[in-house]
């Protein structure tokens, strides 16, 4: 039987490039970019990617009537946050004041102005944009992904999960800071596997790969 992935669709989101990167490592499945319910649900895994600020996102979302259907599928199925897809699996961000899904425990912080100065002195824009070393604690999705390796970033808020164990993934921006979380079955990140070159296509084959199991 195909294999289905639904690339949710809530109006958000770099959706084409993920659904491109995720047909070349996994040609025979079937790719789908949808805000239909029933598909996400009839889907065999989930993707979540999303960019742009949380309160769009949150409201597009609620509006949309795909609340329920994320959660739902987030707690029974394969699921890759992506970026934004991450930030708002969390209890609150701060961009907006905006309460999110609540699916793990914490918080969305943006990176403090005050900070953003590397090792010499020399200022730090926000966003955070470009590539960036990213440190690995276990997980399935970073098999055959060097620790250190480098995948492309754009945002200026970041996770802050409110329990230690959640997060597989660390950069520094600069001061540390956690860029990917898993629980279960979810796993999910704040840069973009889709532009990440050859290793974002690697953990993008894993994903479809893995079974949901740690």
């Amino acid at each position: 039987m195909t294999m289905k992935i639904a690339v949710v669709d809530y109006g958000l989101g770099n959706l084409h490039s993920v659904a491109k990167a995720l047909e070349h490592v996994a040609p025979d499945a079937d790719v789908e970019i949808t805000g239909n319910a029933q598909t996400i649900l009839a889907a065999d895994r989930i993707v979540f990617p999303g960019q742009g600020a949380a309160p769009d996102c949150m409201g597009e979302i609620n509006a949309l009537g795909l609340r329920d259907v994320i959660l739902q599928v987030a707690r029974e199925k394969p699921f890759l946050g992506i970026c934004m897809g991450l930030q708002v699996l969390f209890e609150h961000s701060d961009e907006g004041n905006t309460p999110c899904l609540a699916l793990f425990p914490g918080r969305v912080a943006r990176f403090a102005e005050e900070r953003m100065r590397d090792a010499a002195g020399h200022r730090l824009k926000v966003p955070h944009m470009g590539w960036n070393n990213v440190r690995q604690a276990a997980h399935p999705l970073w098999a055959g992904i060097a620790d250190g390796a480098r995948f492309y970033f754009v945002h200026s808020y970041y996770v802050v999960p409110g329990r230690p164990d959640l997060a597989v993934g660390f950069a520094s921006y600069p001061d540390a800071f956690v860029c990917a979380c898993a629980r279960d079955n979810i796993f999910a990140v704040q840069f973009h596997p889709e532009k990440s070159a050859a290793d974002g296509l690697r953990l993008l084959a894993n994903f479809v790969q893995w079974d949901g199991k740690v």
